[in-house]
């Protein structure tokens, strides 16, 4: 199996899911406005430093889904995502998922985003492979915790090596696509990492090593 491995936000999307899932909420008038968009502001900047506590955030971003029906949130959820999302899709992340799909790579999508809020996006995309961050759900409800290993910075290398380990046949990761310096463990593994319109220090860095730099944008 050739792999071809793509982080999700700021990379195929000219945006952050997770942050504008926060904005869409205060819009809707889900979530105390001032509080909710000091707090994702606060965790926007932590993620940005690569200071963000994981745990806290989801901790923070799943609150909204213990105090309302789910069925309420799934409603919200395909609004966000037909209305914020699908425009944020950026130029050219159809055109790169299709001359991969063209050269017979096997694409996956690896997000520090929740399952919850990235699958419809990746099944917006036609990719099949989503790895995670994953709820933990108990008795058919969120509880507010991870389950398993956060699927953010060294944890994004542990998820995929347990994904490649799963597929019982050989894997190489070919490509690896990010912006973020929180990927730089991600991109170590692949034969071409590539940055994708990236952060000053992964900019920095993708100089120094050499690495591919493009936009999608």
């Amino acid at each position: 199996m050739r792999l071809a491995v793509f982080d999700l936000d700021q990379t195929l999307l000219s945006s952050d899911s997770d942050y504008l899932w926060g904005k869409f909420l205060i819009d809707q008038g889900v979530v105390d406005a001032e509080a909710h968009a000091r707090e994702n502001d606060r965790f926007f900047r932590d993620y940005q430093a690569g200071t963000l506590n994981i745990h806290d955030y989801v901790a923070f971003v799943v609150a909204p889904m213990l105090e309302n029906p789910l069925a309420k949130m799934q409603a919200l959820l395909k609004q966000y995502v037909d209305e914020r999302i699908e425009p944020l899709i950026a130029r050219g992340s159809r055109a790169l998922l299709a001359q991969h799909r063209a050269q017979g790579d096997t694409l996956l999508i690896t997000t520090a985003t929740n399952r919850f809020v990235v699958e419809p996006i990746a099944a917006l995309l036609g990719v099949d492979n989503l790895i995670a961050t994953d709820l933990e759900m108990v008795d058919g409800q969120y509880t507010g915790k991870i389950a398993g290993t956060p699927n953010f910075q060294h944890g994004k290398v542990t998820r995929l090596q347990a994904w490649i380990a799963a597929q019982n046949q050989p894997v190489t990761v070919t490509c690896a696509y990010s912006d973020s310096h929180n990927d730089l463990p991600l991109l170590s593994l692949a034969e071409r990492p590539v940055a994708v319109d990236p952060d000053p220090t992964l900019r920095d860095e993708a100089r120094a090593r050499g690495w591919d730099i493009i936009s999608l944008r």
